[in-house]
């Protein structure tokens, strides 16, 4: 039996949010990352830690996607300068990854209090690692391509929330189930992992920058495309 037109929008916006975001989002390649910057945890903060994340990651794309376009006119900033900046932070915080052993102990998070943990659980757990720049650049795309008033409006406004939560959903799981992966992988298969994700972070970073100055250049008249 055919959809009628609502339904079809609804499942069709919602998976447009999902398919678009999951790659950047990539939670299959932070989950190593998380598992390695909580190792000094225990199993039953690290869910705790993945849950907060989750509703981090859901909050930070529905914001970007209904008022992330309305939030960065009012500071008079674009999206290209949002690229650069969370681009350089991306890269950053992959480089710091890609070094070294004690570089990872360092940034690690370890047995704090309710409060604390839930600070690290927005940054750097959250942003920039599971929703950076790219990704909030991205939502707040889809959320300007989407109708701005009336009906359509809501429907859009909710089909975003359900592709935002399956979105959440699906990072929870990953982090949640990260030890499990690890351990079938080995030890050596984990270290492989864990650079193999930093470095492709860092790449992320760089072609966010690149993407953001690109952008900006062509705001200039001498770097136009002829």
């Amino acid at each position: 039996m055919a959809l009628d037109y609502p339904t079809r929008a609804l499942i069709e916006q919602t998976l447009l949010v999902f398919a678009t975001l999951f790659p950047i989002v990539n939670p299959v390649g932070g989950a190593p990352v998380f598992l390695a910057l909580t190792r000094g945890v225990t199993s039953t903060e690290r869910a705790l830690l993945a849950r907060r994340i989750a509703i981090n990651a859901f909050l930070l794309v529905i914001a970007s996607i209904l008022v992330g376009g309305y939030v960065i006119a009012f500071f008079g900033l674009s999206v290209p300068v949002i690229q650069v900046g969370g681009g350089i932070l991306v890269c950053s915080v992959a480089w710091d990854l890609l070094r070294s052993e004690e570089t990872q102990s360092e940034m690690s998070v370890r047995p704090q209090s309710s409060e604390q943990l839930a600070d690290r659980a927005f940054y750097p757990l959250t942003m920039p690692l599971t929703v950076g720049p790219g990704t909030i650049s991205v939502a707040i795309t889809l959320g300007a391509a989407s109708p701005r008033i009336g009906s359509g409006w809501v429907l859009a406004s909710f089909a975003s929330a359900a592709g935002a939560l399956l979105l959440a959903l699906t990072i929870y799981f990953l982090f949640r189930y990260a030890e499990r992966l690890t351990r079938a992988l080995g030890k050596t298969g984990t270290a492989v992992l864990l650079r193999l994700s930093a470095f492709i972070l860092l790449c992320i970073g760089v072609q966010i920058v690149w993407n953001g100055v690109f952008a900006l250049l062509g705001t200039v008249p001498t770097f136009r495309p002829r």
